[in-house]
């Protein structure tokens, strides 16, 4: 990325790195600000055990920057100002985040989605698909909403997640023809089969395309604008990275953003009965706004 330089006196573009891939310093310490740095930025709790992990993400950024030192390069992190350094934060919270997604992972919940949808037919239903990643999980409610609702259907699904890379790929909407999850029908249905040097991909079509919209969003921004409330959100798999007092937050704020006797879709291993001030629990991992 040209925009940044190193966090040099001579304020100088550092140099590509070498072909020889050296080792980059990587102290404990270093790992301790990454987990600091990371929790301030996005909420993501890192346990002790992910020391390996944060060094093979973030090294490959620092290769890219010409860095040969975790300290400098989070020294520049921390005291650098202006557009340089929203785009190096942002590259950093994006080398962090973990991104594991289908066409209809958990199955159980879109039989569910699609009763509610039913029972709440009207103008303008508001989804929002926190998380949404590299696409699969949005298309997949917006699937579920065409075959529900019909191809007229009035919805409009807000698709947001805090890494741009994954969002980019998101609103491409284009895939490899053997993605998992996927029945011959609904590709027929719902996708365009690449030719020639596209062959082997499939392309979202217009009209389901035309039900999401994709925007960069983090959780612990302290001002939520996603417009009017939602009547169903999904928010799957994320609160497993959040410490409890994170998590509490987030839910409250999520509280915040539906509409009474909206529906919270989580993910297999969360649980917030807990918070039963909140939310009630009405299904398997599907909760009612209290």
């Amino acid at each position: 990325m040209s925009a940044l330089r190193a966090p040099r006196s001579d304020g100088d573009v550092p140099a590509p790195p070498s072909t020889s891939a050296p080792a980059i310093a990587f102290a404990a310490a270093d790992f301790e600000r990454v987990r600091r740095l990371i929790h301030r930025k996005a909420g993501i709790s890192l346990h002790a055990g992910k020391q390996a992990m944060v060094y093979s993400r973030l090294s490959r950024r620092l290769r890219e920057l010409g860095q040969t030192s975790f300290g400098a390069y989070l020294n520049w992190l921390e005291q650098a100002h202006g557009a340089a350094a929203d785009q190096e934060w942002q590259e950093f919270v994006n080398c962090l985040t973990t991104n594991l997604t289908s066409f209809f992972r958990e199955e159980h919940h879109f039989p569910l989605l699609a009763q509610a949808l039913a029972q709440r037919q009207r103008r303008g239903l508001r989804i929002w698909c926190n998380a949404a990643s590299t696409g699969e999980e949005p298309y997949s409610i917006a699937m579920t909403a065409v075959e529900t609702l019909g191809d007229t259907a009035d919805v409009r699904i807000v698709c947001s997640d805090i890494d741009t890379r994954v969002l980019e790929i998101a609103a491409r909407g284009v895939y490899a023809a053997d993605a998992r999850g996927m029945s011959p029908e609904r590709l027929r249905r719902h996708f365009l089969r690449g030719t020639g040097a596209n062959q082997g991909h499939i392309r979202v079509k217009p009209e389901l395309r035309r039900l999401v919209e994709f925007r960069p969003f983090n959780l612990m921004d302290a001002r939520w604008s996603l417009g009017e409330p939602f009547d169903i959100v999904f928010c799957r798999n994320v609160m497993i990275y959040f410490d409890a007092p994170t998590q509490r937050g987030v839910l409250e704020r999520l509280h915040g953003a539906m509409v009474p006797g909206g529906l919270l879709f989580a993910g297999h291993s969360e649980n917030f009965t807990e918070s039963k001030h909140l939310f009630r629990l009405r299904s398997h991992t599907v909760y009612e706004r209290v």
